[in-house]
């Protein structure tokens, strides 16, 4: 298994919070990528680094997608890594951005990847009770039942949120019938947010390409969110939904200091975080 991480965003809203901050407590963290943000004792991408990397891991390599504004920063990162290869999308600005999904066939693409992959988003991280290793055998016994198989996440939001997240709705069995992106309480009985982590099969990497064939005319709004290409692949493949408990998504300062204090004071057990 390959694991691509998403990380060519510009974190537009976290840098004009700390240009905005008047306290200077945070001035270090300015023009640094979210992924590379200190997250407690390290760089919030190391997390997903050191639990993808732990024996017992079905993933081989991990790909970070970066913009070509972050690429040294991220190049200077990896090379403390043996297993991760960093790539970037080219762009310089958040207006020229390619999108999550772009970004995703991009690392397929040039790291000819013809292998089950699991997709992060680079600026999120999970709570405490989170397994990996648990996700992971659950995909495994959904491959044996059926290779086509891919699988998501999901927590419970509030009834106010679920504007903000793309929202599963899912049968008994637990298996999506879809994914509504950003919808009105009153549009879904749901309140499944959908974080950016999934598993995909190798069977539907080639859904990428109809994907972008579908959607090649479309404007950035309906190829940037990685939801959008969840929500389009649960009507053609199986995809079932793993419960957790919560998410870290650093999308701005309060965020950022939120899941940087759980790090600090709230983890139990940084040594098995995420196994």
């Amino acid at each position: 298994m390959k694991a691509v991480v998403l990380a060519a965003g510009y974190g537009t809203r976290l840098q004009r919070d700390v240009q905005a901050d008047s306290s200077g407590r945070f001035a270090q963290l300015s023009g640094v990528a979210k992924p590379l943000l200190p997250v407690g004792p390290c760089a919030l991408v190391s997390h997903w680094v050191r639990a993808l990397s732990a024996p017992g891991s079905c993933v081989d390599c991990i790909y970070v997608v970066t913009n070509a504004v972050y690429c040294a920063a991220f190049e200077a990162w990896a090379s403390q890594f043996s297993n991760v290869q960093i790539i970037s999308d080219g762009t310089r600005t958040n207006e020229d951005r390619l999108g999550a999904v772009a970004c995703l066939n991009l690392a397929v693409k040039h790291f000819q990847i013809e292998d089950d992959i699991v997709v992060i988003g680079g600026d999120t991280l999970f709570k405490e009770d989170f397994s990996l290793t648990r996700v992971m055998q659950r995909f495994q016994e959904l491959q044996a039942q059926c290779r086509d198989s891919c699988m998501v996440l999901s927590y419970q939001c509030k009834e106010e949120e679920t504007c903000k997240y793309g929202i599963l709705e899912v049968d008994d069995d637990s298996r999506a019938l879809c994914m509504k992106e950003k919808p009105l309480p009153s549009e879904t009985a749901s309140r499944r947010a959908c974080p950016c982590f999934y598993m995909f099969s190798k069977r539907s990497l080639p859904s990428l390409d109809l994907f972008f064939e579908e959607k090649k005319t479309a404007p950035i709004e309906e190829k940037d969110a990685p939801g959008i290409f969840v929500s389009w692949i649960i009507s053609r493949s199986p995809v079932y939904v793993y419960p957790i408990s919560g998410r870290f998504d650093v999308g701005n300062l309060p965020s950022y200091i939120e899941c940087d204090l759980y790090f600090k004071e709230k983890l139990q057990d940084l040594q098995s975080y995420m196994f």
